[in-house]
Order: C-alpha cells, then sequence, then structure tokens
C-alpha cells in the first residue's frame, strides 16, 4: 500500500474496524473510504456493487460482521448465519469484480472445531465438528474463508484470511445480551461496584452472577494489537492459506474475573451459574505462523484490561445508547 492508496474499511466503527482505522491513519494513510451500515447496507448485493463501481477502492479491510456472545450467538442464529455470508459474498464478489489489489478478510477462531487440539493450528480448519452454539457464526466465517481461497484460485486475486483471537478493547460491546465475555464482566463489575457505593447505609456488594463454571481458557487479544498484526500482514504478506492471530497464551474465566474484579475495584463475590453453559472447554491459537512472519502482540492483559475499562468510563455517560 501507498499512502495515497484508496483504502475501504468495511465496519470502521465496530470493535476490529475502528482500530484499523486508528492504525492507517497513525501510519498516514488518509485516503479512506468510510461508510456507516445507514449510508450502505452490506447486506444488499446492489447497493454494495454500486459502492465498488463507484468508489474503487485498491485495498480492503472487510471487517464488517454482525458479532456476539454465547447468548447472541445461540438466540439469533438465522441472523448470524445470513447477515454475515451475505455480507462476506458481496464484498469479496465486488472486491474481485472491480479490481480490488488486496482484501484481509477477518474470521474467527470459532471457525476451529469443538473438540480441537490445543493450542489450534491453521490446518485444523474443517477437521471435525464445530461448537453447536457458535455453529451457524462459524460456518459463515468459514464460507468467507472458502470464498477468498476460491477467487484466488480461480481469478488469482489476492484475498488473505485471518483468525483472530478473543477481541477486547476501545469501542467495544457493553450491551449485556450481545457481548463477549471481557467486556460484559468490565460491565457487571463496575455496575455492582457503583451499586454498593450508592447504597444509604453500608452493605457488602451484590456477588456477580457468571455464566458456566469459571473453568473454561480463553486467549485475549487487545484490540489494536490485532490492527496492528492485519496491517503487517496487508503490507508484508501474500502467501497461501489462513494465519491466526493471537497472543499464544490463555487463561481461566475464573481467574480473569478477578483480574478485571480486581482492576475494576470490586469487594464482592463472584457466584457461577452452573447450569448455564461453558462454551468449549479451551480455545488457544498457535500463532507460531504468525511469529515466523515477524510479528508478536505488544499489549499485555492486564494493560489491555486497564485502557478499556478506562474507555468504558470515559464514553458510558456519552454512549448510553450502546450500553443498554
Amino acid at each position: 500500500m501507498n499512502k495515497d492508496s484508496k483504502i475501504y474499511v468495511a465496519g470502521h466503527r465496530g470493535l476490529v474496524g475502528a482500530a484499523l482505522r486508528r492504525k492507517l491513519e497513525s501510519e498516514g494513510y488518509h485516503n479512506l473510504v468510510l461508510r456507516t451500515s445507514r449510508e450502505l447496507d452490506l447486506v444488499r448485493q446492489a447497493g454494495v456493487d454500486a459502492f465498488f463501481e463507484k468508489e474503487r477502492p485498491e485495498y480492503v479491510f472487510l471487517a464488517a460482521a454482525k458479532v456476539g456472545g454465547i447468548l447472541a450467538n445461540d438466540t439469533y442464529r438465522a441472523d448470524f448465519i445470513y447477515r454475515n455470508i451475505m455480507i462476506e459474498a458481496n464484498v469479496i464478489h465486488s472486491a474481485w469484480q472491480y479490481g480490488v489489489k488486496k482484501l484481509l478478510f477477518l474470521g474467527s477462531s470459532c471457525i476451529y472445531p469443538k473438540f480441537c487440539p490445543q493450542p489450534m493450528k491453521e490446518e485444523h480448519l474443517l477437521t471435525g465438528e464445530l461448537e453447536p452454539t457458535s455453529e451457524p457464526y462459524a460456518i459463515a466465517k468459514i464460507a468467507g474463508i472458502k470464498m477468498c481461497e476460491a477467487y484466488n484460485a480461480q481469478f488469482g486475486t489476492n484475498f488473505i484470511s485471518v483468525m483472530p483471537t478473543n477481541l477486547y478493547g476501545p469501542c467495544d460491546n457493553f450491551n449485556l445480551e450481545t457481548s463477549h465475555v471481557l467486556p460484559a464482566l468490565i460491565r457487571k463489575f463496575h455496575e455492582a461496584k457503583v451499586a454498593s457505593q450508592q447504597a444509604k447505609i453500608k452493605v457488602e456488594p451484590q456477588p456477580v452472577v457468571l455464566w458456566g463454571t469459571g473453568t473454561p481458557r480463553r486467549e485475549f487479544l487487545y484490540i489494536d494489537d490485532l490492527a496492528d498484526a492485519c496491517f503487517f500482514l496487508m503490507e508484508d504478506y501474500d502467501g497461501p492459506g489462513i494465519v491466526n492471530i493471537g497472543v499464544g497464551e490463555d487463561i481461566s474465566i475464573g481467574d480473569l474475573a478477578m483480574l478485571v474484579g480486581e482492576i475494576v475495584g470490586y469487594e464482592g463475590d463472584i457466584v457461577y451459574d452452573s447450569s448455564k453453559p461453558d462454551g468449549t472447554l479451551r480455545k488457544l491459537l498457535d500463532v507460531s505462523r504468525l511469529h515466523s512472519l515477524g510479528w508478536r502482540a505488544k499489549t499485555g492483559l492486564r494493560d489491555g484490561i486497564k485502557k478499556t475499562y478506562e474507555w468504558y468510563l470515559q464514553n458510558i455517560l456519552n454512549n448510553q445508547e450502546g450500553l443498554q
């Protein structure tokens, strides 16, 4: 990419897209093409085709997607598979049709089998059954990966796919119905702390109730590190196959909850509702391919959570709609 290259960031107001925009602008790339979902509905093929025909972007970061945690994935199964497949199909096809030089597609670690060997290698894709709660979303993401591979094979395009681990950071979704685990923990602990502080008499904070047993292990990548990795790969990687993006270390949900509670300043108890699902017991990415290319994550989990909580505090009063 050149500094004056025309770059389309699909989903620029979401967690990933906002970080990509920050990264590109910090590197001196200002010829960015941006559209909100109201301005351009990526589910509608005719609108996407007209947009690409008019704007002719040279590079595309495909970060637009319908995303959510276990509850959202399991509740809105049709929405997750339909909207994500349509977004991917429309953008990838138009990127080929209108001569995009390179496209980077953002997948998800949920594409790997439920009982995948740990850590999960890129070649483990399609070697087993998926986690049932996230299957529609995973299938949609797998379709995007395979679509990129098919267009590369048939048309000679340069479309690459990356598989990030669990992400968090500024601009995250803190809606308890649709959020992922880490932003949900931040909001739950913060609200429990505030409720205790606002009580007219000194009372012990109400316990925070969390889904599952707290034993599953997850890996977490700070969002600005992901953006840095995507920028790196867009600049320096043209090889075949997907690339995992993560830190190569994981933590139990129980230990994560205690860490978030400590950072937020919550002093109450944590209670686990074991009647609710845990999801996959462990999801750790093998990031040796990415390391061999010369990239490693820079932000530690504690520092990343602190930055995310600071962002939450600074934006909560001005962003009530996104927190309802």
